[in-house]
């Protein structure tokens, strides 16, 4: 499946037991294993990540769960038995990343909880995704991305003014969360290598990754008690940034906010005086006339189709851009010569293409080496590893602990 010629990568020799469900935890260790760690997925028994049955499904897996688990091992342990709970601590001993996305306490009343596992492995470095953290008045409560994304402040900008706030189309504040989950992994094994330091626990709140992307919200109104408000399609303060329609239907983006950029896009639009005008040469005074300036540009972008909009502003070196459905994707040149849509094969041989690898690192790039495995596909390969026999890992499924 993978097309790279590099046999080394940057996590190479990094092991990671996932503890997660769903997408925050299982996303950031996707992200390491993309990059050459090996990541051992913990899974209960006969019942998997509820992943696998979520959106569409095909031939009973949802193709979600191939995509946010490819590159991973599947191990199932009914880690409610203390048998299944003795080989989590076995794989954790060798392991350098444990992510788990429970509420704070579970993996406590486990008996697998951050003391217990640093004290089997003091190098450990620990993920831990919650709706609020483990600490503060919140930390037990539940809390999904949607939570997170209200209280962190995006959902509360997002929309139009006259309207109530709406969500975006993805689950944003869990993908957030994740990154923020993996730079953090990324920084505690650093300071492990090069400080001489032991392992720690890397505390990402979904609520606080949402929070840590809300630019100048926080300053704003501390300073001047400016509470930024739903505005629609409008960059908030940064002037012309918004959404056209075009002579045959389509929406796309004009963003004319750079000085330079601004005198340009007036030019081609044959608005002459609106690029020579003394007010109009910085951000501020464009914004105080940003009504004026985007009627302006709602009505060029009104009479010409949007194939016709795109090269004039492209020309021009006006940065434009149709807003992509997932259709656009897929026959775009700069999604193909990037490699964003990877190709690859369901278990029925059905081809399928998902997405490509970000970030691209010219040296050590990631692969996609297999989609997300079958429930509990590498769980005896895994036992056996660990010094179990096959009669011993028969045993354990028997009495239900794998």
């Amino acid at each position: 499946m993978s097309n790279t010629a590099s046999t080394h990568k940057p996590l190479q020799g990094v092991k990671v037991i996932e503890l997660g469900t769903l997408i925050a935890g299982p996303f950031c260790s996707r992200i390491l294993a993309e990059f050459g760690a090996e990541v051992i997925k913990i899974e209960t028994p006969g019942e998997g990540d509820p992943l696998r049955s979520w959106r569409k499904v095909y031939e009973g897996t949802s193709l979600w769960w191939y995509l946010q688990a490819r590159n991973k091992q599947s191990l199932t342990l009914n880690l409610k038995q203390p048998e299944a709970v003795e080989i989590l601590k076995k794989l954790v001993a060798e392991a350098s990343i444990v992510v788990e996305n429970f509420r704070p306490g579970v993996l406590e009343k486990l008996g697998v909880g951050w003391d217990v596992l640093s004290a089997i492995n003091p190098g450990l470095v620990m993920v831990r995704l919650s709706g609020f953290g483990q600490t503060g008045p919140m930390a037990q409560q539940p809390g999904f991305g949607a939570i997170g994304e209200s209280m962190g402040g995006l959902r509360y900008v997002t929309g139009f003014a006259d309207r109530p706030p709406v969500k975006t189309g993805v689950s944003i504040g869990d993908s957030i969360a994740a990154l923020w989950a993996a730079i953090g992994a990324l920084m505690a094994l650093r300071h492990k290598e090069v400080n001489g330091g032991k392992g720690q626990v890397v505390d990402v709140a979904l609520y606080e990754a949402v929070f840590a992307m809300m630019e100048s919200l926080v300053p704003e109104f501390d300073v001047f008690g400016f509470v930024r408000e739903r505005t629609g399609n409008v960059m908030p303060g940064i002037t012309p940034s918004n959404t056209h329609t075009t002579k045959d239907g389509k929406h796309l983006i004009v963003g004319a906010n750079g000085d330079a950029i601004f005198r340009r896009c007036m030019e081609v639009m044959g608005r002459s005086d609106l690029a020579a005008d003394p007010v109009l040469q910085t951000n501020a005074g464009r914004d105080t006339r940003a009504t004026e300036l985007y009627g302006v540009i709602d009505d060029w972008v009104a009479r010409h189709d949007e194939v016709d909009v795109l090269k004039l502003l492209g020309d021009a070196g006006v940065p434009a851009s149709r807003i992509y459905s997932v259709e656009d994707m897929f026959g775009d040149p700069q999604f193909l010569a990037r490699e964003m849509l990877k190709s690859a094969q369901l278990p029925d041989g059905k081809p399928f293409r998902m997405p490509g690898i970000v970030p691209k690192l010219t040296e050590t790039p990631g692969e996609v080496l297999h989609i997300g495995p079958a429930l509990g596909a590498d769980t005896e390969a895994i036992l056996t590893s660990l010094g179990y026999s096959t009669e011993d890992v028969a045993d354990l499924r028997q009495k239900g602990i794998i």
